[in-house]
């Protein structure tokens, strides 16, 4: 169960940063805003793992053998390229306007990696729907936290979330590799 608490931290750390990110830009309205991401990123970092996990269990009696390099490679993938992102402007900086639709292509983009990572769920031994449960509400925290560290400190945190967020991906990949 350890995993799957420290893997939902590290998978909310995109949204997490995406929030403090709006949270710096948009002064007014904090508490709607961050209400909006926490539902949002909570709600689709909670059923993308759910979808990859479903996928995974249809494709691991092919892949059984080579499942632990194949969940490997897909987090060291996502870790890298949130790390890789820790670098670079977040999509924020350009959104103008909150809006439900902005709010959805956010929650989308955020989340995808978390559906490669319902992959990994396929090794655990978890139940799926009380990981993706984990998952979705600690991603909601996460969220409704960064929009107000963001509408308080500005984007200070934003990069070093994502960084250490994929740090830890990369590293429980490496531990379904060789534990």
């Amino acid at each position: 169960m350890i995993e799957v608490l420290v893997l939902a931290v590290a998978l909310s750390m995109d949204a997490f940063a995406v929030s403090i990110g709006l949270g710096s830009k948009h002064k007014k309205k904090a508490s709607s805003l961050a209400i909006m991401a926490g539902l949002y990123f909570g709600l689709f970092q909670g059923l993308m793992p759910l979808i990859g996990y479903l996928g995974g269990k249809g494709v691991l009696g092919w892949v059984e053998a080579y499942a632990p390099w194949i969940a490997f490679i897909l987090l060291a993938l996502i870790g890298g390229k949130m790390i890789y992102e820790a670098f670079s402007e977040g999509v924020e900086e350009d959104i103008a306007i909150i809006t439900q639709r902005v709010m959805l292509m956010l929650a989308i983009a955020t989340s995808i990696d978390a559906m490669a990572a319902g992959f990994a769920l396929t090794l655990l031994d978890v139940a799926p729907l009380l990981a993706c449960l984990i998952i979705g509400v600690t991603t909601l925290v996460f969220s409704v936290a960064g929009v107000y560290i963001g509408n308080r400190s500005g984007t200070f945190l934003e990069g070093k979330a994502e960084f250490v967020g994929g740090v830890v991906i990369v590293l429980i990949g490496l531990k379904i590799l060789f534990m």
